[in-house]
C-alpha cells in the first residue's frame, strides 16, 4: 500500500471530535427520505484523485447528505455537481457529474480534500475541530507536494496559509485572490462551490472557469515570445 493509501486507512478510523462523530453517525442512521435505502459511509472521508496532482483542490468538509454519504469528496450533491461540471469543462475530469465512489470518475493532475474530514452539523466546524483535523491535512499535503492549490471558501484559504506558514498579516480572502512566494506553492482562492453561492449567483459557471483558467496559467505558464 502506497503511503498515501496508509494514511487514508488510518484517517478513516479517526474519533478525535465527540461531537462531529455523534454527527455523522446520527446522520448515517436517520438518514434523508430521498437517500433511504442508501448505505452511508458515516466516516472520516479522505482526499481522492491524482496522486501526482499539481492541483489540489480544498474545500470545506463533507456534507451530511453528499460525502457522509458516499464517502467521497464532494460526490453526490449540488456543490460537488457544480464542482465537477467546472473541472470537466477544464480537462481535469473524465465526466461532469459525480454520484457514488465507484461512478467511473477519474482526476487528471488534481487531488481533492478538505480542512475538516467529518460532516459538521449545520456545515460549521468549531475552531477546536478544524485544529484536531489540520493533521491530517498536513499529512496529505506532505505526501502531495503539489505545485499549487485552490482554495475554496475563507476556511481553507486560512488553513492553507497555516499550512504554507505565512507570515502574518496574511493575504486577504476574496474570489481570484493569488499569494505566491518564492520557494513555495501558490494559492488561489475561489467562492466556495456551495449550493447556497451557486444559487444565488455570487459563484456563476463563468467566474469558476475564470479562476481554473488562472490556475491552468499558473500550472503552465505561457511562453514569452520574441
Amino acid at each position: 500500500m502506497s503511503s498515501l493509501g496508509r494514511l487514508q486507512a488510518e484517517l478513516i478510523d479517526c474519533r478525535r471530535c465527540p461531537r462531529l462523530v455523534a454527527w455523522r453517525e446520527e446522520v448515517a442512521r436517520t438518514k434523508r427520505r430521498a437517500y433511504r435505502t442508501h448505505d452511508y459511509w458515516g466516516r472520516p472521508v479522505p482526499g481522492f484523485g491524482d496522486p501526482k496532482a499539481s492541483l489540489v483542490i480544498v474545500g470545506l468538509a463533507p456534507a451530511a447528505h453528499g460525502a457522509n454519504r458516499t464517502g467521497r469528496m464532494f460526490t453526490g450533491d449540488r456543490s460537488g455537481d457544480f464542482l465537477f461540471a467546472g473541472l470537466h469543462r477544464a480537462g481535469w475530469a473524465n465526466q461532469p457529474g459525480s454520484v457514488s465512489r465507484d461512478d467511473g470518475l477519474r482526476l487528471r493532475g488534481v487531488f481533492i480534500c478538505a480542512p475538516v474530514r467529518c460532516a459538521p452539523p449545520a456545515n460549521k466546524p468549531t475552531p477546536d475541530e478544524v485544529r484536531a483535523c489540520r493533521p491530517w491535512l498536513e499529512r496529505e499535503l506532505a505526501i502531495l507536494r503539489p505545485r499549487g492549490f485552490l482554495a475554496l471558501g475563507r476556511l481553507a484559504w486560512d488553513q492553507l496559509l497555516v499550512h504554507l506558514a505565512w507570515p502574518k498579516p496574511w493575504p486577504a480572502f476574496a474570489h481570484g485572490a493569488l499569494a505566491h512566494r518564492p520557494g513555495t506553492p501558490w494559492l488561489l482562492a475561489s467562492y466556495h462551490v456551495s449550493q447556497q453561492n451557486t444559487q444565488t449567483g455570487r459563484l456563476t459557471a463563468a467566474m469558476f472557469d475564470d479562476v481554473l483558467r488562472s490556475a491552468a496559467s499558473l500550472l503552465d505558464p505561457p511562453r514569452t515570445r520574441g
